[in-house]
């Protein structure tokens, strides 16, 4: 047993369910009868949302359920044998399409004879060889702070982006507080990021880990929602792709967690996804990845080496004591990406805007500002803000940092 202390108290916390000293359970995928999902991928004519004989196909669409990755045929028809994942199946959304209802949906169980049947409807949209995109960050988003949503919408609509990339931390903190506070931060972003009437790409931040920090929160590892699955609850797989302007956008899911304390890391069932997602490329598409933590950040030569306590910067991770605030395995990540066309990874967590190129590596590692505020950072003041990207014929810009505070 634990004893916090409280002011004039102690509170007792059983270790086991609460705070325990062991492990908490991996974030793997889950263990289900096998189950196979089929359907189309199609051209939704009529928007009705359901594939009627006159509506045809769509051809070379990938289908993942976040392990599995096959494609659809001449007819739009998929099929994957035996469902693995964490419950959800997605469409990396192809050149010259939108979808009203989304690019994912459940696969909830149920289906006769072990078949789930999932169509994905979608609809014709221009193809575009140039376009512009916005990266945000670090929202942070509390009933306190809505304001800060405000000015970024601004900003949004000042621009008129393509598209929109948020890089996690999209709620004040998931990581320390009961089920219902954390809830409510959710919905609550999930509502401001419904007023902007453009494609918002999300991916999760540390803060998106629901409970974790157990001798704060007192959630239990059994709750449903614990750790990565409240992010999935909201908004679908934390990991994905998607195609734009002949350029494939992948987000990643750069967190992970042992017992408390979360870290940067890209773990192994989302490398095996990424190799196969990457395979059904050409070797010449360009690809942009983006996530939270960064794959390297010069902030870790501004802070001071902290090995314990809410702020640490360093993680024991499977018995090796790694940097937290980067990915500890960086070096594979980026080997596995640097046989293709890999011109941009983008991050956030930093709350201050960094670019690094390194001679010899064709790959520039941008981090943006975060929207929530300016931060104060080695005694030096960073504003808060976005970038944006402009595109043409595969070609991405420097991009173009946009001050949110006047």
């Amino acid at each position: 047993m634990i004893f916090v202390k409280q002011p004039g108290w102690l509170l007792l916390c059983c270790l086991i369910s609460i705070c325990g000293w062991a492990q908490s359970p991996g974030d793997h995928p889950a263990a289900i009868p096998p189950v196979a999902v089929s359907g189309y991928v199609f051209v939704d004519r009529n928007h009705n949302g359901i594939k009627d004989d006159n509506e045809p196909g769509i051809k070379g669409v990938e289908v993942s359920d976040q392990v599995n990755v096959v494609v659809t045929d001449d007819k739009g028809y998929y099929q994957i044998r035996a469902l693995a994942g964490f419950g959800y199946i997605f469409i990396s959304m192809p050149e010259g399409y939108t979808s009203g209802k989304g690019y994912w949906q459940k696969t909830e169980l149920g289906g006769a004879g072990g078949v789930l049947s999932i169509n994905f409807p979608l609809l014709p949209a221009a193809a575009r060889s140039s376009f512009t995109f916005i990266q945000a960050s670090d929202t942070h988003i509390s009933e306190k702070t809505v304001d800060r949503m405000q000015k970024f919408r601004d900003v949004v609509d000042s621009v008129k982006p393509d598209f929109v990339i948020i890089t996690g931390d999209l709620v004040k903190d998931a990581l320390r507080v009961p089920e219902t506070e954390a809830r409510g931060l959710f919905e609550l972003f999930k509502r401001e990021i419904a007023k902007m009437s453009l494609p918002v790409w999300c991916i999760p931040g540390n803060h998106e880990n629901f409970g974790i920090e157990r001798h704060l929160s007192l959630v239990s590892p059994t709750n449903p929602l614990y750790g990565r699955k409240m992010y999935r609850f909201y908004f679908g797989p934390d990991y994905y792709s998607f195609n734009y302007g002949g350029v494939h956008f992948i987000g990643l899911n750069s967190l992970s967690y042992d017992d408390l304390y979360y870290y940067g890391h890209i773990d192994s069932t989302q490398l095996e996804w990424l190799k196969r997602d990457i395979a059904l490329l050409p070797l010449s598409t360009p690809i942009v990845t983006f996530q939270h933590v960064p794959f390297f950040s010069g902030v870790l030569s501004m802070t001071p080496l902290v090995e314990n306590g809410f702020d640490r910067t360093v993680e024991w991770e499977k018995g090796v004591l790694q940097y937290r605030h980067v990915v500890s395995n960086a070096q594979e990540v980026v080997a596995i990406l640097s046989q293709h066309n890999y011109p941009l990874a983008l991050a956030g967590h930093h709350h201050l805007q960094q670019k690094f190129t390194m001679e010899g590596v064709q790959t520039r590692f941008e981090q943006t500002a975060a929207v929530i505020g300016p931060s104060d950072e080695g005694g030096l003041n960073h504003p808060s803000g976005v970038t944006v990207y402009h595109v043409a014929n595969g070609v991405i810009d420097e991009g173009h940092f946009i001050r949110l505070d006047k």
